[in-house]
């Protein structure tokens, strides 16, 4: 509505700079002339603005942008001034019929008057017209500016919303008592027996903790898989043999940048349904290879499976596919396959890829 309310009085700001401007340049008009002819002139010069602007105002905002598409710089405006000439033309004759029907105007002037206004209605239309449709057209491209300026910032705040969440859950995972007791009680044990593999496992635990930290939305794989075999080294150390993994990285996917934490969700979603539950524990395969411009990461466990569409809350799974729809848009793909024995998750991104922007 305000945005209604503000057109309208532009286009009555610029039908009465036009009005007087035709009087002050057209009308015989000096300081010794009657305020009463000067108000009639003026009256009669609104009439004719107040007839030809809103007749722009509603043809100019569908024409100029089929006229924009059609023709080049400089025959688009050429076509424009043409439809202006052929408005001016239509509203000085509704303008000068009602001069002639209210009586204002003798029936004898008709074609004198139409002759003597024409020219001056063409050069005011043409003047103020151009005006107003660059001006409509510079705001409308503006708007245009801003929804896309605030599209994008929406999905920043998105991008970031996800990426927090992310950080959230790697970072309870980490502090959640089981997991940091079991590692703190082993590495206690370790102290005394394998003084080395006690400060090994401190250092997993603090690359861990660094990684949920860490504020970067890509990181180079090889630096993902690096936290990924951390975190699966001091689970195994919690599971001994119910916890067998197997990490392979092709050389020339090394360098290629993944989401943060996206890899290490896919592993702990592993680790908590298909190792935990059960007693046997289970094989978790993660794979890195290149083909076709993408780095394809897979990682595979042999646990009980889950139906894909109605993967169970928490899975993390529908995390991962928004973080990657926001860090890197249609070019980054999560591909699931379930079944008792074999679940695959593999996520594929452009081996170059970057954040958008």
């Amino acid at each position: 509505m305000f945005c209604n309310l503000r057109a309208i009085a532009r286009l009555a700001a610029i039908d009465a700079a036009a009005a007087l401007l035709v009087v002050l340049l057209f009308s015989d008009i000096t300081w010794q002339t009657p305020w009463r002819a000067i108000l009639g002139a003026f009256g009669v010069s609104m009439l004719f603005s107040n007839i030809i602007g809103p007749l722009i105002a509603v043809t100019m905002p569908f024409v100029a942008p089929a006229v924009k598409k059609r023709f080049a710089f400089p025959f688009d405006w050429a076509v424009l001034l043409g439809v202006l000439a052929v408005i001016a033309l239509v509203g000085s004759t509704i303008a000068i019929a009602v001069l002639r029907a209210t009586g204002y105007l003798p029936s004898g002037r008709f074609v004198e008057w139409f002759y003597g206004s024409i020219r001056i209605s063409i050069i005011a239309t043409l003047t103020f017209g151009v005006f107003g449709t660059a001006l409509e057209m510079l705001r409308a491209r503006l708007d245009a500016a801003t929804l896309v300026l605030r599209t994008h910032q929406r999905d920043m705040a998105e991008a970031r919303r996800l990426a927090a969440e992310a950080q959230l859950a790697s970072l309870e995972s980490r502090v959640q008592p089981h997991f940091l007791f079991n590692t703190l009680n082993s590495i206690a044990a370790l102290i005394h027996d394998d003084p080395a593999g006690a400060e090994r496992m401190t250092a997993q635990l603090a690359s861990l903790l660094r990684s949920s930290l860490d504020q970067t939305s890509l990181v180079p794989l090889e630096e993902e898989l690096r936290i990924v075999r951390n975190y699966l080294d001091i689970e195994q150390v919690r599971f001994g043999n119910r916890l067998r993994f197997d990490i392979q990285m092709a050389a020339a996917a090394h360098g290629a940048r993944v989401p943060r934490l996206a890899v290490q969700t896919l592993v702990e979603n592993s680790v908590k349904y298909a190792i935990s539950p059960r007693r046997e524990g289970g094989t978790i395969a993660i794979n890195a290879a290149m083909s076709n411009g993408h780095v394809h990461i897979s990682v595979q466990d042999d646990g009980p499976g889950f139906d894909v569409k109605a993967a169970p809350q928490g899975h993390g799974l529908a995390l991962v596919r928004e973080r990657l729809a926001m860090t890197l848009g249609e070019s980054a793909t999560l591909r699931i396959e379930s079944a008792p024995g074999a679940t695959i998750v593999e996520l594929s991104v452009p081996s170059s890829a970057e954040p958008r922007t």
